[in-house]
């Protein structure tokens, strides 16, 4: 007896001291060329990365970022003037691969509505394993944003998406509504502040 209490004790004390190692980008830039080895804060239990693509009339440009996480998924979200693609994952350095780059894909016959700078009345359709619709809410730098897009079940079912407070999924076409909103440059920005501040 005493010697099952003994090892019992000797394992809770050697798995309760291991913290979880991620990968961090390191760069300003959102390239994330530089990459250091970060023990994660305690509730911080997995490691993401992220790779996000935003459209600027002709011009696309692509930001990386890797961290610790409290909670993520993997999958891919497409908000029409961007795309998001996240892998998420629980054992050390997992995170090393960057997160693929999310690609429109062959469209699967399905729609979502997506916000612009204008209004939320834009139709997008599916691609690959886009499956939900999805409407987000989140307040920056005083200002309320929504975003409307079409996500993979797999971020649907996370328990959390970036930095927003309210996010919710449906399935069937158009299923997220067209509500207008007035939107500003913030928006445009959107992608990259979320981004940042998911980290």
């Amino acid at each position: 007896m005493d010697l099952q209490v003994s090892v019992l004790l000797l394992f809770v004390t050697f798995t309760s001291g291991h913290s979880l190692s991620c990968y961090q980008c390191d760069d300003l830039m959102g390239l994330c060329r530089f990459q250091t080895e970060r023990t994660c804060p305690s509730g911080l239990s997995k490691c993401e990365s992220v790779t996000v693509v935003r459209q600027l009339g002709t011009t696309s440009f692509t930001v990386k970022a890797k961290a610790c996480s409290a909670d993520c998924a993997s999958g891919t979200m497409n908000f029409g003037i961007s795309q998001m693609s996240s892998t998420c994952c629980n054992s050390d350095q997992c995170n090393k691969k960057d997160a693929p780059v999310p690609s429109t894909g062959t469209p699967n016959g399905k729609m979502c509505y997506y916000c612009d700078e204008n209004n939320c009345f834009n139709a997008l359709s599916y691609s690959g394993r886009e499956d939900h619709c999805i409407t987000a809410t989140g307040t920056f730098a005083g200002e309320s944003v929504i975003v409307k897009g079409c996500a993979s079940k797999s971020i649907c079912d996370g328990k959390k998406m970036g930095a927003f407070k309210n996010f919710s999924c449906c399935s069937g076409n158009l299923c997220n509504g067209a509500k207008s909103v007035t939107q500003s440059f913030l928006f445009l920005c959107f992608p990259l502040i979320a981004f940042i501040l998911m980290l």
